[in-house]
């Protein structure tokens, strides 16, 4: 008896494993990654009901998550995205927020932001009050209980997400390189080229781009005539 019990157990336990990895092999499966299409979503915003990536077919958009309303840090980096919003523009990209809050939360922050902070908030904001599109887009953290991370995901005009940064609730994120990041995709997409560090204020080429590495010797022989290079695989170029 004793024996059939132990061995129930143990079946029974080596389920429940296979249960738990199987859920979090899912769970990591629908997590989105970069060159990912933007998963179809409906959503409720500040701004009424939105249907994303449609919502912005043909253009770039920016989505940002934040903890909750009415927190500091959140509140800044609002103003700061609001005040950055004819940049984001110029570059034919949208910014959309999200929080874990109702819409009518929103709607006081974003008029107390307005009414406090002389800063009207130009983007819609979802209201993500179950998380549901947080876990969706793999923004819930382990360790960080309920609440989502800072992050960002910049999505191009085909839909394709391009970049994805993460940062802890208590760190306000950059705006200036999250702006940097989108004028440098649009660029290597246009030119074919690669963009180097702090690009257009590179320690070592300036504002220059990277050519793409040689595919054969020949190439590899030839290009150093017809471009800027410290060595072969390393060529460089003004942007035209």
């Amino acid at each position: 008896m004793i024996k059939k019990l132990f061995v129930v157990s143990m079946i029974t336990l080596m389920l429940l494993v296979i249960t738990f990895f199987v859920i979090s092999a899912s769970e990591l499966q629908s997590t989105p990654l970069i060159g990912d299409p933007f998963p179809q979503m409906m959503v409720r915003t500040t701004h009424g009901m939105m249907n994303l990536p449609d919502a912005y077919s043909g253009k770039w958009f920016i989505l940002f998550s934040h903890p909750g309303d009415f927190t500091p840090v959140c509140t800044t980096e609002f103003v700061s995205f609001a005040k950055l919003n004819d940049r984001f523009q110029e570059l034919d990209c949208e910014l959309i927020g999200l929080s874990i809050d109702q819409v009518h939360a929103h709607m006081k922050w974003v008029e107390w932001i307005e009414e406090n902070l002389d800063t009207p908030i130009p983007f819609p904001v979802i209201a993500d009050n179950m998380g549901e599109v947080a876990k969706q887009l793999g923004m819930i953290h382990s360790g960080r209980s309920s609440k989502t991370v800072r992050s960002v995901f910049i999505v191009d005009d085909k839909a394709r997400i391009r970049i994805i940064l993460s940062y802890p609730p208590e760190i306000g994120r950059n705006m200036h390189e999250i702006l940097r990041a989108l004028e440098a995709l649009q660029v290597s997409d246009q030119h074919g080229v690669a963009l180097p560090a702090n690009w257009p204020e590179n320690e070592i080429i300036g504002d220059k781009v990277i050519i793409p590495p040689p595919s054969d010797m020949e190439s590899a022989r030839t290009r150093e005539a017809e471009y800027d290079c410290f060595d072969w695989w390393l060529c460089f170029k003004e942007l035209q």
